[in-house]
């Protein structure tokens, strides 16, 4: 790419003519090369260059050789770096050696950024470099795969080399130090003063680097006078760090002039002088404009406040301040261009800076000096930007997460993490649709989100020729733009700031208005307004009560979208359309000229939704193809229609929003096409959103998706408690069962036993537990043994039924549970031992007291030994007692916690795993991307992965499944630290290997003898939602398969390699090619749509669902060229599909079970498999359900069945949801709806399952009038359902059923349009 991509911070006219033009541009702009106008709509896709990897740079551009020789002794000098900045500095400082004509030496130098040794060429020009180089010099090495590569090749020329030079980097390269005497190859080991430095805080990274800083300024005027070699040795490394910290041409010129005079040998004669190092500040504030860099923010402030060239809106005192936090190396490198341009462009917008500084990988300190009033203690800034991307505390090395949160919860401003491109070029993160590198994402984007760093915005690329930052200016521009309006929000006055609220609607014209995960979306509503009223904001009109809010939001609750019975709240004519919404042309390959049929009345773009004073609440449009069977087909999702559109455009641009809040989760807004990470302006979420400060509501138990909202949309996320849960309970015939068994207990050795075991028996049938449980015939006489066997088996299936946590009823925002209403979670959370705090469970303590390990109970129970069943239930019953008796004990008259505030309050929630996501109302976070599987999730995974084999075995006649085809998501490996990513390896035989750092990149085979039994073979679909967040996992798991498949191990050993051999014969492509496993959507599209067709009954038959999901899922991720994104690979993915012997899901939430949602049968394979395989049968269906201390392993029936008389059967369940009126309606036909979905994709429901629930909420009469009347939309919808369930075959029942259904249909239709009959 041309020069002209750096740019000045000031647009030049030229510029501004091309910004007018109506082709769609980039963030950058080309003078002098005119760029063909795109075709409107197309997004361009990743051109992985020849190697197929991130970037294609090359260290030639970074090799100087002298012109001129002269026969003088050459000095070769490479070196290997994390980012460019040092490019530019060095490349200047030996082009100015070699041109002085006093010089002793001809310098010759190479460069490499770390990233490029992927590349197996570049590889093997930087060993070659190395065999005739005099001086190696590395830093920032720290990624684990990367460093391995160049300890290996520095290793085999370290003794010959004259010197080599480590800075900050992992301790495997640091190692290789070696500086005359002085070494480092004992590092962390060797007992002198010096080490023990590197030692001592190894725990804390951030101080390891302040005491570095302290060290460099100190020891080399101790060690001067110090007579040993060693000690001169040392000073000079420690003066090498200085001069490369300084980091400027003259530095680095004087550096290598003191190398090479002191350690080459030609050169030792020579007398070669060099200048100290120029030192700069460690910490302080620069501004490119200041005479100098300052040490005190009140000296900067009077400089600010003097200069002339300052307009007026600076000036002003009420103007906004924006802290921005930079790296020392870009400004002592002059790589600072990009930096520049925030600046000016901040301060063309009106906002003062105050930009500082850090040397180290610590800014907490440099934040709290020059960002707090030392004398107030207030903070000067109203937001924060960091510019350098990374952690605050740690950089790329450890971080220090608490202590970062501690400052930034002093300075309790918005706090923005904003990118300059590191690993790839502008043109590079242009062209690819993953966006951002993984490592960049890990390193970046997760870890700063653990701080609460919000916002990743890309406002800075690289120049693949200097290496040098350049600002993208659009980028820069939307960066700047929302940091103030942030900073807005904390400065604005309470009446004047305006809120629109966005509610969902999903599925469309279903009376779903206002539709998020366990939220009363209208009640909540209400809350946050009557708060925000009370609190001064101006809400005026608001209704009443929440039912009156739905009714003029909704009209009539009719929430039917292409009828204007919605309350329109704005009509935008086409040419305000196009005017106001910059992407409108984009949008028309997929929809046509605007205004289309969507959200429009055949001339206007509807916007839906009220206003009440100064906020608006309004309804989010839908994808707008969910109800089209031959868009649900595509491969790739389209882009947003114009009234999708339109609404985003009338909020930021008509309503004027100072915020936009999101209720609930979730919307479409954060899952629209465009690169996965690392958004650009062609990505359509970033147009949508464009510079509103978007806050989003999100369920606390489903991190994975907050997190993409997080990444794609630019929300600050505030986290709502899901409803308490409670014990399913036993009810009906259940409930007669349990009395039953009591009986039997007592009067079993009476002649009475065998009779009431014959009642058990056939009251089981009834209950339809003779799926679950194997019973006699009825009448059969059996001896008391199997009697007992009999009884325990059905005991610990409704033992199982009776325990099983639901949440009841929806979450109020504002209304906490009470402590009591949490007794069944913390009865669940007590039943966990936390062996890393040192806890055992409570019933495992109490099974200690009647001599018994609690493991060998659960296993007892689960055969269903009587004694074990029944003692299984007594430890239950006191675990019970004892929690009841611990929440009242310390609760008030209303039952919430009062005194035990670090204790229960931590435990009290949902989540088994993770207490410390509450309390609820927090920003939230997913984790360090590279740190899982923890050790704990690969054990956890060993045991259901075991227990998977023996189920499978046990139901295969003896014999192992040869592959298992399975699904990957990400809020599940979140919460369990990667549990179902380890079983995956864990079934190929392979185990995690991490680094110093505990980040996992590499794994290693576990030899057939410890695995004992062969590889399983795999088929891994990851989750839209776990590509984006796990890419790097992707990764690790398709080296760890390709891996296994190169094994030299007997096919019957080894399934993973059979598959590949027999797979490459047939596709005629390589082992590795064919060992492709690891699956999910095209870059910035998620699910099989399977679930979209299903919930809008938008699709023909199984044949055409079974091929959206392989149109959609069939995106192979390859180790081999990371950077070529998700490749369409459906032939590989059908043969592998094609060799499945079971199918598995993973559970690991009480609140989310298989009809909850509809992404789990959205993502099953049963029926696909079953038509795939040659010999046509049917796989076998597994889930495995950790959300109990005793895990399951149940078949896809066993489970379904479970779920079906634990909720939708359950009195308990439907009458809490019926509670929460209207939402709960729609939260009961939602579940009949996601039950169909597992007909049409499994097969595996069971006819009683519709016949009751048609019993439950048909034929009785009450049941139906509430639903009809509560909520006649979504009745319409279940009464469709039950319809479609029988005309698709699924449901076998009486005509006389289908009549009063066909009945129904017809009379909530009439009462839907208003007609009495």
């Amino acid at each position: 790419m041309s020069s002209s991509l750096v740019s000045t911070p000031f647009a030049a006219a030229a510029q501004k003519r091309l910004l007018a033009a109506p082709v769609p541009l980039h963030s950058f702009l080309l003078s002098g090369r005119r760029q063909p106008p795109r075709r409107a709509g197309t997004i361009r896709c990743a051109v992985a260059g020849g190697n197929g990897l991130f970037t294609q740079t090359k260290p030639e551009v970074r090799r100087v050789v002298p012109s001129d020789p002269r026969g003088l002794p050459r000095v070769k000098v490479v070196y290997v770096v994390l980012e460019a900045q040092y490019q530019s500095s060095v490349t200047a400082a030996v082009q100015q050696l070699n041109a002085d004509p006093r010089r002793a030496a001809a310098f010759e130098v190479v460069g490499y950024l770390v990233e490029e040794l992927r590349d197996e060429d570049t590889y093997a020009t930087f060993c070659a470099d190395l065999a005739d180089a005099n001086v190696f010099i590395g830093s920032l090495i720290f990624v684990e795969e990367l460093a391995l590569k160049v300890k290996a090749a520095v290793e085999k020329e370290r003794d010959r080399m004259d010197a080599v030079l480590v800075f900050p980097s992992m301790p495997e390269v640091m190692r290789l130090n070696k500086l005359g005497s002085f070494s480092m190859s004992q590092l962390g080991q060797s007992k002198s003063p010096f080490f023990q430095l590197f030692k001592r805080n190894k725990a804390n990274s951030s101080n390891f680097a302040d005491s570095m800083l302290k060290l460099v300024r100190t020891l080399p005027k101790v060690l001067k006078y110090l007579p040993s070699d060693k000690a001169q040795d040392a000073r000079l490394y420690i003066l090498s760090l200085q001069f490369w910290l300084g980091g400027s041409p003259d530095n680095l010129q004087n550096f290598l002039k003191m190398i090479a005079g002191s350690y080459v040998p030609a050169l030792k004669g020579a007398g070669i002088k060099y200048d100290d190092p120029v030192l700069y500040l460690d910490s302080g504030i620069w501004h490119p404009l200041a005479p100098t860099m300052y040490e005190d923010v009140k000296e900067y402030l009077n400089w600010y406040g003097t200069r002339r060239d300052a307009n007026d809106r600076l000036k002003d005192p009420k103007a906004p301040i924006i802290g921005l936090v930079l790296q020392r190396s870009h400004i002592v490198t002059g790589d600072d261009g990009h930096y520049v341009a925030v600046i000016m462009e901040l301060e063309a917008k009106g906002a003062k800076v105050i930009p500082i500084f850090a040397g180290g990988l610590d800014f907490s300190g440099p934040t709290q000096r020059y960002l707090v009033d030392p004398i107030t203690g207030k903070t000067f800034v109203n937001a924060v930007v960091s510019l350098t991307g990374f952690a605050l505390v740690g950089g790329p090395a450890r971080q220090d997460h608490p202590k970062a949160i501690a400052a930034l919860q002093k300075l309790d401003v918005p706090y923005i993490v904003a990118l300059p491109l590191v690993f790839q070029t502008t043109e590079e993160w242009l062209n690819s649709t993953l966006g951002l590198h993984p490592i960049q994402v890990a390193l970046q984007v997760a870890l700063p989100e653990l701080d609460g760093g919000m916002e990743p915005i890309v406002f800075a690329g690289r120049d693949p020729r200097t290496g040098k930052s350049h600002a993208l200016h659009k980028r820069v521009e939307q960066l700047c733009t929302r940091a103030i309006r942030w900073a807005e929000l904390k400065r604005k006055t309470k009446e004047e700031k305006r809120l629109a609220i966005t509610v969902f609607s999903f599925p469309p014209d279903k009376g779903n208005v206002g539709t998020a995960a366990y939220l009363n979306v209208f009640s909540s509503i209400y809350s946050v307004l009557s708060d925000l009223k009370k609190d001064g904001y101006n809400v005026e009109g608001l209704p009443d009560t929440p039912e009156a809010l739905i009714e003029e939001v909704i009209h009539d609750k009719e929430a039917q979208f292409n009828s204007p019975n919605l309350n329109v709240a704005y009509r935008m004519n086409v040419r305000e359309y196009q005017s106001l919404t910059s992407y409108a042309s984009l949008l028309e390959e997929n929809w046509g000229k605007p205004p289309g049929h969507l959200n429009s009345d055949g001339e206007n773009l509807l916007v839906y939704g009220k206003q009440y004073g100064n906020v608006f609440i309004g309804v989010q449009p839908t994808f707008g193809y969910e109800g089209d069977p031959m868009r649900l087909l595509f491969s790739k999702s389209a882009s947003p229609h114009h009234g999708f559109a339109a609404y985003y455009t009338f909020v930021e641009k008509i309503f004027q929003a100072d915020a936009v809040l999101h209720f609930g989760t979730h919307g479409s807004l954060e899952f629209m096409p465009g690169k996965q990470v690392g958004m650009s302006d062609a990505c359509f979420p970033d147009s949508l959103i464009g510079n509103i400060p978007n806050i989003y509501y999100y369920a606390a138990n489903n991190p994975s998706e907050a997190t993409v909202a997080k990444r794609r949309s630019y929300a600050n996320t505030i986290s709502y408690l899901t409803p308490p849960a409670e014990n399913a309970g036993l009810y009906k015939g259940l409930k007669q069962l349990s009395e039953l068994i009591s009986s039997y207990q007592s009067l079993k050795d009476t002649g009475r036993g065998p009779q009431i075991v014959s009642s058990i028996v056939s009251t089981a049938k009834q209950c339809n537990l003779d799926k679950d449980v194997p019973l006699p015939e009825e009448g059969e006489e059996l001896p008391p043994k199997e009697r007992d066997l009999v009884v325990g088996k059905v005991y610990a299936k409704i033992m199982e039924i009776e325990s099983r946590l639901l949440p009841c009823g929806l979450h109020v925002i504002g209304e906490p549970p009470s402590a009591i209403e949490a007794v069944a979670t913390l009865v669940n959370i007590a039943a966990l031992d936390r062996p890393e705090d040192g806890i055992t469970s409570l019933p495992g303590i109490l099974a200690a007291t009647v001599g018994r390990d609690i493991e060998d109970v659960y296993r007892g129970s689960d055969k269903g030994i009587l004694a074990d069943v029944e003692l299984l239930r007594q430890i239950t019953e006191a675990s019970r007692g004892a929690i009841t008796a611990f929440v009242e004990k310390t609760t008030n008259s209303k039952g919430q916690v009062v005194n035990v505030a670090n204790n229960l309050s931590k435990i009290l929630g949902f989540g088994l795993s993770e207490p410390w996501v509450l309390p609820t109302g927090k920003n939230i976070h997913a984790l360090d991307p590279q740190a899982i599987p923890t050790t704990a999730a690969l054990k956890s995974a060993k045991i259901v992965v075991d227990r998977l084999l023996e189920r499978q075995k046990a139901d295969n006649g003896g014999k192992y499944p040869e592959t298992v085809a399975l699904v990957l998501w990400g809020t599940d490996n979140i919460k369990t630290y990667g549990e179902s990513l380890a079983q995956v390896l864990w079934m190929i035989g392979v185990r995690p290997v991490a680094d110093t750092f505990g980040r996992v990149n590499r794994v290693e085979p576990v030899s057939l003898e410890e695995l004992g039994r062969p590889r399983i073979d795999v088929v891994v679909n990851c989750s839209g939602v776990f590509r984006d967040l796990f890419i790097n996992q992707m990764n690790l798991l398709d080296r760890a398969v390709k891996m296994v498949a190169e094994l030299d191990e007997p096919a019957e050993m080894n399934y993973v390699r059979k598959h590949a051999q027999e797979q490459a014969e047939e596709l005629g492509v390589s082992l590795r090619e064919a060992a492709t496993r690891v699956f999910s959507n095209a870059s910035g599209s998620y699910s099989s749509n399977v679930n979209l067709a299903v919930e809008n009954a938008s699709w023909t038959d199984e044949k055409q669902l079974q091929d959206m999901y392989l149109s959609r899922k069939s995106f192979a991720f390859d180790s081999d060229a990371p950077g070529a994104g998700m490749k369409e690979k459906r032939k590989a993915f059908e043969l592998a599909l094609a060799t499945a012997d079971a199918t598995f899901q993973n559970l690991d939430s009480s609140e989310i079970s298989l009809t909850d949602v509809s992404h789990y049968f959205d993502s099953d394979p049963t029926k696909l498999v079953q038509g795939l395989r040659k010999d046509g049968r049917a796989p076998s269906s597994y889930i495995a359900d950790t959300t109990t201390a005793n895990a399951q392993v149940r078949t896809l029936s066993e489970t379904v069945r479970l779920d079906a008389r634990t909720k939708l059967l359950n009195p308990k369940w439907y009458e809490g949801m019926m509670k929460s009126g209207y939402e709960g309606v729609r939260e009961i036909e939602k579940r009949l709806t996601n039950t169909v979905g597992w007909s049409a994709t499994s097969g595996q429901v069971d006819n009683w399952v519709y016949e009751e629930a048609n019993s439950t909420f048909i034929e009785d009469e009450a049941m139906r009038k509430r639903l009809m009347d509560t909520n006649p939309n979504s009745f319409r919808k279940l009464v469709q359902t039950f319809l479609e369930a029988s005309g698709r075959g699924y449901w076998e029942t009486t005509e006389e059923n289908l009549d009063r259904l066909r009945e129904l249909y017809s009379e909530v239709e009439d009462k839907i349009e208003g007609i009495d009959r």
